[in-house]
C-alpha cells in the first residue's frame, strides 16, 4: 500500500458532465511528488498550446502533496495551476488553512477539471466519492455566503469549501479563489478560471486520513516545531506568529524598502500607523491557525468604523502585502480601510496585492491626467474611500472604471497610452509585491525570471545571506551549499548561485505543498536539514536533500517550458522601468536598480539554470538530465547547421 497519499487522481471534463479516478504508478509520485508538478505534469501532456486562458481548453488543476493531510505543521497546503489570465503565462497559486488536509481524508490527491459546465456548478468530494451538484443558486454570492450555503446544503458545517466570488464570475483577471472566507489562491487569476468554466465551488470532506510510513518520525518533527516556538529558538518565526506578516512592516521602512506611492519611494511617513504593532494595539481580536500548524500566523480583525468599513472576524485580517498595497502604495494610513479592503477582495474573491497595486497605478495616471473617465470617483493618493469604492467596482466590473480595472494594470495601461505603461510596475503582467529591488537585489533578478511573474516567495530574500546574518540562518544555507555571503545590495555570481538555488528551494516547498513560515532555508520554523527526514516519514522513501532539490528544479524547468509553448521568450523576463528609476526620499532617496547588474545577472542565471541564452528555454540536456525527456520531445529538434 501506499504511504502517504491514495494513488487516486480526479478527472472532471465538466463540458461532457464525466468523472474519473487515475490510479498513477508510485514512481510517478516519487518524480513529482505533488503541488505544481503534479499540475504541470498534466498541463503540458493535455492542454494545446495557445489556449485560451478564459476558454474551455485551459485545463485548471488543484493538486496535493505525498505528505498533506500528516499532522505536522506547514503540510495543509494545496497549488492551483491553469494558464494565467492576467499573464498568458502558467499560473501558480498555492493557499493553506482545512480545505488541503480535508481533500486528502476525502480521498483524493489532486483534481485536473477539464472543459466548461452549461450551467454552475460545484464538486462535492466525500470519502472517495465524487459529484457534481447544480450552484445557480450560489451564483453571485460570496465566498462567505457560499461556504455558509453549501455546508447547510449538505448538511455538515464541517465541509470545507474553496470556491470563488463575484470577482471570478465577471472575469476580474487577478480573481481569486477563496477558503474559509479568509484564505486566498491569490496571484495569476485563477479564480477567473474557475468563473469561465462555470466552476463556483469545490467541497470536501472525509475520513480517509492518510498513512505515514512511520508516524514516529512525524510526530518528532511535530514535537520539534512546538519546541522551537516554545523556546523561541528563531526569533523571526516566534514574531510571524505574534505579529503576522506585518510584522515587517517596519523593518521595511527602516531600511528604505516600504513602497510607497506606487513604487515612487521606498519610505511612507504613516508607516507606523499601519503597522503590525498598530494591528495589535487596535483592531487585531485574535490569532488563526491552519490544520495542525503550532505558528498560527494568520490575523483576525474586527472593525466597526462610522464610515461603515465593518470587518467581520471570519475574514480574518491583512497580510503585510495587503497593507502595503492598500496602505503605503495608495498613500493610506488607515488601518481600518485596510482592513476594510482586505475583506472586500476576500468576498469578492481578489488578489489584494494586484488590486491594491493596480489602483496604486490608476491613482498616479489620474493625478497625472492620465485617467480622467472615473466615472466620478475622486482617486487621488491618501484618498481611503476612494479606494474602497474603486475594490467594489472593479469586483464587478462596474462601470468604465471598474471595467478597466478589472483588467490589471498592464492591460488597462495598453488601452491609455505610453506614458501610463510607463507607471506600471508589473512582470508579464502580474503586479509586483512589497519587496524593493533597490534594497533586495535578489529581488529585482527572481521577478524577472520567475515564471508566473513577479513573486516575492519563490526564493530567499538577501538579508538572510549577509555576513552578518544570524549563525542559524548561515548554517541552514550551507546546507544547500551556500556558504559564502554578500551584502544585500550586491547582484554578483555569489547572489545568482543564491537566487536560483533557494529558487530550487522553494519549488520543492511549493511542490510539496509545505507553507513557507514553517518550512525553507533560513529562517523558518524548520531548515532544509528536516526536509528528507519529513518525506522518509510520510512515505518511506529514501529521499536525500539533493533528490528534493531535483524536484524543485524540476518544477521551474517544466514551468519554463510551459512559457516557451505559450510563445514567451526572453523578452518576458523584464524588469518594469519604475524599478530603474531613483527612488524618492528617506534612506533610498536617489537609488535606482541598476539595468547594468540586472543584464548580467539575468545572463549568469541562464547559464546556471540550463537555459537557453535567446530564448529563455529549459535547453534538451538540462531537461533530460531531470528525467523530462517527454518535455524535452514537445519541442522541434533543431536541423544540425550545414
Amino acid at each position: 500500500m501506499p504511504y502517504g497519499y491514495h494513488r487516486r487522481m480526479l478527472h472532471v471534463d465538466l463540458s461532457r458532465e464525466r468523472l474519473w479516478v487515475e490510479a498513477p504508478d508510485d514512481a510517478f509520485y516519487r518524480t513529482y511528488m505533488g503541488g505544481s508538478n503534479f499540475g504541470l505534469y498534466y498541463l503540458l501532456r493535455h492542454m494545446p498550446p495557445g489556449a485560451d486562458p478564459l476558454g474551455p481548453d485551459n485545463i485548471l488543476t488543484l493538486m496535493l502533496s505525498v505528505t498533506t493531510g500528516l499532522p505536522f505543521s506547514g503540510q495543509s497546503r494545496a497549488t492551483v495551476n491553469a494558464r494565467s489570465p492576467l499573464t498568458g503565462a502558467i499560473g501558480d497559486a498555492q493557499a493553506g488553512g482545512f480545505f488541503p488536509a480535508e481533500m486528502k481524508n476525502a480521498g483524493f490527491d489532486g483534481l485536473v477539471v477539464y472543459g466548461r459546465a452549461r450551467r454552475p456548478v460545484y464538486l462535492w468530494l466525500h470519502d472517495g466519492e465524487a459529484e457534481l451538484r447544480p450552484a445557480d443558486h450560489l451564483w453571485g454570492l460570496g465566498t462567505g455566503a457560499t461556504q455558509d450555503r453549501i455546508r447547510a446544503e449538505l448538511g455538515d458545517d464541517k465541509i470545507e469549501v474553496a470556491c470563488i466570488g463575484p470577482a471570478g464570475e465577471h472575469g476580474v483577471r487577478f480573481a481569486a479563489i477563496i477558503h474559509m472566507a479568509s484564505r486566498a489562491w491569490g496571484r495569476t487569476g485563477m479564480g477567473a478560471v474557475m468563473g469561465a468554466k462555470n466552476l463556483k465551488a469545490i467541497a470536501v470532506r472525509g475520513r480517509l486520513r492518510p498513512q505515514a510510513f512511520d508516524a514516529t518520525v512525524i510526530r518528532q518533527v511535530a514535537r520539534e516545531g512546538s519546541r522551537a516556538m516554545d523556546e523561541q529558538v528563531n526569533p523571526d518565526i516566534w514574531a510571524t506568529g505574534v505579529l503576522g506578516t506585518a510584522a515587517v512592516v517596519l523593518p521595511q521602512q527602516m531600511v528604505g524598502g516600504l513602497p510607497t506611492r506606487n513604487y515612487t519611494s521606498g519610505s511612507f511617513r504613516h508607516a507606523e500607523a499601519i503597522s503590525g504593532e498598530r494591528m495589535a494595539e487596535t483592531i487585531l481580536k485574535g490569532r488563526d491557525t491552519c490544520y495542525a500548524c503550532v505558528v498560527r500566523c494568520k490575523r483576525v480583525v474586527a472593525v466597526d468604523d462610522a464610515r461603515g468599513f465593518v470587518v467581520d472576524p471570519r475574514h480574518g485580517g491583512p497580510e503585510y502585502e495587503t497593507i502595503a498595497t492598500f496602505g503605503s502604495y495608495c498613500d493610506i494610513d488607515d488601518l481600518a480601510a485596510i482592513a476594510y479592503a482586505n475583506q472586500l477582495c476576500n468576498d469578492a474573491g481578489l488578489d489584494t496585492i494586484s488590486c491594491g497595486a493596480t489602483i496604486a497605478w490608476a491613482m498616479e495616471c489620474y493625478e497625472a491626467g492620465l485617467l480622467t473617465e472615473t466615472d466620478g470617483l475622486d482617486l487621488r493618493f491618501g484618498h481611503a474611500e476612494a479606494m474602497i469604492e474603486a475594490v467594489r467596482r472593479l469586483s464587478r466590473r462596474e462601470g468604465r472604471l471598474g471595467n478597466l480595472l478589472a483588467e490589471g494594470s498592464a492591460r488597462a495601461a495598453r488601452l491609455l497610452g505610453p506614458e501610463a505603461e510607463a507607471r506600471v510596475v508589473a512582470v508579464k503582467g502580474s503586479e509586483v509585491p512589497a519587496h524593493m529591488p533597490q534594497v533586495k537585489a535578489s529581488m529585482g533578478l527572481i521577478y524577472a525570471v520567475n515564471p508566473f511573474g513577479a513573486d516575492h516567495q519563490s526564493s530567499e530574500h538577501d538579508p538572510f545571506y549577509e555576513p552578518g546574518a544570524a549563525p542559524l540562518y548561515r548554517e541552514r544555507l550551507a546546507a544547500i551549499g551556500l556558504d559564502k555571503p554578500v551584502p544585500s545590495d550586491d547582484l554578483g555570481a555569489e547572489k545568482v548561485r543564491f537566487t536560483l538555488l533557494t529558487q530550487y528551494l522553494y519549488s520543492v516547498m511549493d511542490t510539496l505543498c509545505w507553507c513557507q513560515f514553517d518550512w525553507g532555508p533560513a529562517w523558518q520554523l524548520y531548515g532544509p536539514e528536516w526536509m528528507p527526514t519529513v518525506v522518509r516519514g510520510a512515505t518511506g522513501w529514501d529521499v536525500t536533500l539533493d533528490e528534493l532539490m531535483q524536484v524543485g528544479a524540476r518544477r521551474v524547468a517544466m514551468m519554463r517550458a510551459f512559457n516557451a509553448l505559450q510563445g514567451l521568450d526572453t523578452t518576458a523576463d523584464v524588469l518594469p522601468p519604475r524599478l530603474f528609476a531613483p527612488l524618492r526620499g528617506g534612506l533610498t532617496d536617489g537609488v535606482a536598480y541598476s539595468p547594468t547588474a540586472f543584464a548580467a545577472a539575468r545572463a549568469a542565471y541562464y547559464a546556471l539554470a540550463g537555459c537557453d541564452p535567446h530564448s529563455g528555454r529549459p535547453t534538451r540536456e538540462h531537461l533530460t538530465g531531470l528525467g523530462l525527456d517527454w518535455v524535452a520531445d514537445l519541442f522541434p529538434i533543431p536541423e544540425p547547421m550545414a
